[in-house]
């Protein structure tokens, strides 16, 4: 009989080949300063083409050593400090591997990684101040969480009927402070409510003006609008900034509006040591947050997580049971609640399993650790532009995010040059990975310190080739 499945013809030689990858593996995450972001060479893409002859393509395990492996997006070096970008863990490393012989699909039915999903969203809910009446769903990242949150949102607004017959003429309007990430645009836009409805409100000493916010709802309701949303920031992009929950949590309750909280890095705050862990006090009043366990809680990509106050409103947005998904009493399609019923996707991979499996092995503590110490480093690094007599810092760090210009000495216009040209060269060299952001019209360097490995000295060497490439 024709033997037609995919399974090794040698079982044997297929273990002695992943156990030499599995080394190859380990030794570059133990290595991991070693190897930082280098350019794609001219001619991987055609090494990558799908159909390779046998003499190209036989050994497999040997091309993913010299042809993949190499050319990673750099995110794992300890001097890696760009956009807001997790290093992953050692962890991941073997919860990748159950996770692929499990192959679980977690949009529903009764099997084991449902049961540890709920586990892994029961700890953040804990770790957010939520009540026991929240529910959570693990999604790609941040992004798509938001978009969770605010159909939930515009359903209470306007009715159950929305999933129905679309919100028609309604025009609702959501408010968020300036610097809001774009992930809150892209999921107004992605529900039709429209861009031009989200309402940028002016910011004081980085929060959200409260008087500002109340006058604009107050317009917008005299206009002829449905206000229904305000979006409160933990740890904005550019600068670390963090909204005073509390406060947005007494408007929205005296406006009848839904709070949603972006905390895509900053919610973890929440296990950080003081006072750090104060400036996310109140996220848990929230109705719904938006998070990344891929950031700042560093495990790989990808990883997110939406979290909603009201468990029946999170699941009248979502849920959806034609009669090829009716569940049952007994059985594999047993298991109630299904996480299809949450959010968007049917077909889910396990990404509870590298989450659970990072804190069952270090503990929350050491996570709150990290993250205490990111924001140590980021005030070390604020510290050495300032030992520096022509670098100026473009605010003083408030968490973990170190905005500066090597140049403060020079126009606007040469500074932005300069800076853009510092940062593309250190990442080059491989020497660091600093963004820019714009900050008062100048062009800056930007870290945004959500990397375990980074250490005090790493932080000293940056700025100093930072000096010296500005020298």
């Amino acid at each position: 009989m024709t033997d037609h499945s995919l399974d090794p013809k040698d079982w044997d030689a297929f273990r002695a080949e992943a156990q030499a990858l599995l080394d190859h593996c380990i030794d570059q995450m133990q290595n991991a300063g070693d190897r930082p972001w280098q350019h794609v060479p001219d001619g991987l893409e055609a090494r990558y083409a799908i159909g390779q002859t046998a003499a190209q393509g036989g050994d497999v395990m040997a091309r993913l050593r010299d042809d993949v492996l190499p050319y990673h997006a750099g995110n794992t070096h300890p001097k890696y400090w760009g956009w807001v970008q997790g290093t992953g863990l050692t962890t991941d490393v073997t919860a990748g591997m159950v996770t692929a012989v499990m192959n679980s699909n977690c949009g529903g039915r009764n099997h084991g990684a449902n049961y540890m999903e709920r586990a892994v969203i029961d700890w953040a809910r804990q770790q957010m101040g939520m009540p026991d009446t929240a529910s959570g769903v693990l999604v790609t990242g941040t992004s798509q969480a938001t978009v969770i949150g605010f159909s939930a949102a515009r359903m209470r607004a306007l009715g159950a009927d929305v999933r129905k017959v679309g919100q028609g003429a309604v025009r609702l309007t959501c408010y968020a402070g300036q610097g809001v990430h774009n992930a809150t645009r892209k999921a107004i836009e992605l529900l039709g409510i429209g861009s031009d409805n989200l309402r940028m409100v002016p910011l004081i000493d980085g929060c959200m003006d409260i008087a500002a916010l109340r006058a604009m709802i107050a317009e917008d309701r005299a206009a002829g609008a449905v206000p229904f949303l305000v979006v409160g920031t933990a740890g904005s992009v550019d600068l670390g900034l963090f909204d005073d929950f509390n406060a947005l949590a007494d408007v929205v309750a005296d406006e009848g509006l839904w709070l949603h909280v972006d905390g895509a890095f900053g919610a973890w705050t929440r296990l950080a040591a003081e006072p750090y862990r104060s400036l996310s006090d109140g996220i848990g009043r929230a109705d719904s947050i938006a998070l990344d366990f891929h950031k700042w809680m560093y495990v790989g990509y990808d990883c997110g997580l939406a979290l909603l106050r009201n468990e029946d409103e999170h699941r009248a947005a979502f849920a959806a049971r034609p009669a090829y998904l009716d569940g049952k009493d007994r059985g594999v399609a047993s298991g109630d609640p299904w996480f299809c019923d949450y959010g968007i996707d049917l077909s889910r991979g396990n990404r509870a399993l590298k989450v659970w499996m990072a804190l069952e092995t270090h503990g929350a503590d050491a996570f709150g650790d990290a993250i205490t110490f990111n924001c140590t480093l980021a005030k070390v690094m604020a510290d050495e532009v300032r030992a520096h007599d022509q670098m100026v810092l473009g605010r003083d760090p408030v968490s973990n995010v170190c905005v500066f210009s090597a140049r403060g000495d020079l126009d606007a216009a040469a500074q932005s040059v300069l800076n853009n040209r510092i940062a593309v060269e250190l990442q080059e060299g491989g020497e660091a990975v600093f963004s820019t952001t714009i900050i008062d019209g100048v062009e800056m360097l930007r870290a945004a310190i959500v990397n375990h490995r980074s250490t005090e000295q790493d932080v000293r060497e940056a700025v100093r080739a930072v000096a010296r490439l500005a020298g």
